[in-house]
């Protein structure tokens, strides 16, 4: 039952926000906005009216929802259908990628920690678990303790990649109606596009949130 409550129900909730996600963003890619312009066009205007000329809009070859900003290139990466499409949701995710690159510009401060814990991160999101098992099999309280804070950095990134994400999402529904690129209807889509793909890193932080608290339940008692 412990189980249960920490770890699949955080599961479920995550696969039904990414379907949530995937509805959503098919339901407002079918909706061609009136602007006419692609989500490259949308990103270029958006950047060059944000002083940003030098950051390149360039697709990305990773599929579909693998848009993103990359700060150490510089670069604005979208994928194929936002690249191209002239949708609702392209235009609202290419203004919403091209909000890290205005974040970045003007060191917002939840960025810049998040860029700089980032390598600690990704480590650490690949090398927990094989940390905590090691740990287990030895029997070796030291190890599992390691992981759990390891996996609790993990968790600190996914914490302050919210309001990351959050602030993005306005700063693209600002751009995108103060420029003229969506009408008062797409504007609503352009906002469920974002709020869909916003609630993806909050059920993924819960999911992180409920697993540490399930270790944290079986081995807060553990001693060599």
């Amino acid at each position: 039952m412990t189980y249960l409550l920490y770890l699949i129900v955080p599961l479920i909730l995550g696969l039904a926000v990414q379907g949530w996600l995937k509805r959503t963003f098919a339901l407002n890619s079918a909706k061609p906005v009136v602007s006419g312009k692609s989500g490259a066009d949308v990103a270029r205007e958006i950047l060059d009216r944000s002083g940003l000329q030098s950051v390149p809009v360039q697709p990305s070859k990773a599929g579909p929802l693998s848009d993103h900003y990359d700060p150490r290139t510089r670069s604005v990466n979208l994928s194929e259908p936002v690249f191209a499409g002239r949708s609702v949701a392209a235009t609202a995710v290419a203004a919403h990628e091209v909000g890290h690159a205005i974040q970045h510009a003007k060191s917002y401060v939840p960025m810049t920690i998040r860029s700089a814990i980032w390598p600690i991160a990704a480590f650490g999101s690949r090398s927990w678990f094989f940390i905590l098992i090691a740990g287990m099999i030895f029997n070796a309280f030291g190890l599992v303790q390691l992981a759990l804070i390891v996996f609790a950095v993990v968790i600190a990134f996914q914490l302050i990649t919210l309001p990351v994400e959050f602030n993005a999402s306005r700063r693209a529904l600002g751009q995108i109606r103060e420029l003229g690129l969506v009408n008062d209807a797409e504007a609503v889509g352009a906002r469920q596009t974002l709020n869909a793909a916003a609630m993806t890193y909050v059920a993924g932080a819960l999911a992180s949130i409920a697993q540490l608290l399930y270790f944290l339940a079986i081995f807060g008692g553990s001693r060599d």
